[in-house]
């Protein structure tokens, strides 16, 4: 294995969490930390996880990107409602041979990253995982934990590129040959379960399938993503459709086995911080309506989940 230089830009759960794996397989990792940096100088960074725990006592945290400096690879698990901070927390660690990996929640995301840095540096990372916070320094990998990652001009050769970074770690990573497909798959789960559990007062997923209307609702929002991508894929050209039928069997049966799942969403509902509503709700809405897509479901549920947002910024 090649050893790679790599910065963790948003060392949250997810950042944490597979920034950790890539430290475990040896490459030189480093995480900036703001919020959690005291507690993970002095008791490390911890992972719980089904695949096996993993401790870093002494991990490398920097306050600042320009602390971190030019890396081989950024791994940029921003919030979406921190995107307008983003461009400037990679700047100091980007060069022309940089990489960066967008592993973020949300829709277009990878449009604004090739709009700041090179687009054929750009690549997508879909996280199917359960994974949440604890205290300072600690994070709990409940289950799943695959990533989707693809190519923002779906070059087959950058994907092999991506593909060698995470070889030699305990994380399933596979690989898109369109981004854009990919992204709308994983709104056919976010949007009806993170949406629903928050439209719903803050329940967990077990809660909606187990509530005949709630699951009927997920399913018809399901059913409103697939024709919203499928129209946005054909808008673009891509040769690739979304399976309805069998995406959706996925969704629910995937979900069956979370339990009382709580979605990041709903966590930062429940306390009390801004939600990313448009980044995983609105941008889609708006794609839909460009295309003339009838999505009723979803505005109604953007609408609501953009009132309760308004109070939180």
């Amino acid at each position: 294995m090649e050893k790679k230089t790599v910065a963790v830009i948003g060392s949250g759960a997810v950042g944490s969490y597979y920034g950790a794996r890539l430290a475990e397989a040896g490459h030189d990792v480093h995480f900036l930390m703001r919020r959690d940096y005291h507690a993970v100088s002095i008791s490390g960074l911890n992972i719980t996880s089904p695949d096996g725990d993993i401790r870093l006592s002494h991990p490398k945290i920097a306050r600042s990107s320009n602390e971190i400096g030019p890396v081989d690879w950024v791994i940029c698990a921003l919030k979406a409602t921190s995107l307008l901070e983003a461009k400037n927390l990679l700047a100091p660690c980007v060069t022309e041979h940089t990489r960066i990996l967008v592993l973020m929640n949300g829709f277009g995301l990878e449009d604004r990253f090739a709009a700041w840095f090179e687009a054929a540096k750009i690549f997508g990372g879909l996280a199917f995982t359960c994974i949440n916070r604890g205290r300072p320094g600690y994070v709990h990998h409940l289950g799943y934990g695959r990533v989707t990652i693809g190519h923002y001009l779906n070059d087959r050769n950058e994907l092999a590129n991506a593909l060698s970074l995470w070889k030699e770690t305990r994380v399933d990573v596979v690989t898109a040959p369109s981004l854009l497909k990919a992204r709308w798959e994983k709104l056919c789960w976010n949007i009806p379960f993170s949406g629903l559990c928050v439209a719903a007062g803050g329940i967990t997923t077990d809660k909606i399938l187990a509530d005949a209307d709630l699951r009927n609702s997920a399913r018809i929002l399901m059913e409103e993503v697939v024709r919203a991508g499928n129209a946005d894929l054909r808008s673009h050209g891509e040769n690739v459709s979304i399976d309805g039928p069998t995406m959706i069997e996925n969704m629910f049966k995937m979900t069956s086995t979370m339990g009382d799942y709580r979605p990041s969403t709903m966590i930062d509902f429940v306390e009390g911080r801004a939600m990313e509503i448009e980044a995983i709700f609105g941008e889609p809405l708006k794609r839909a309506r460009t295309l003339k897509i009838d999505v009723p479901y979803l505005s109604l549920l953007t609408a609501i989940l953009r009132s309760l947002n308004r109070e939180r910024k």
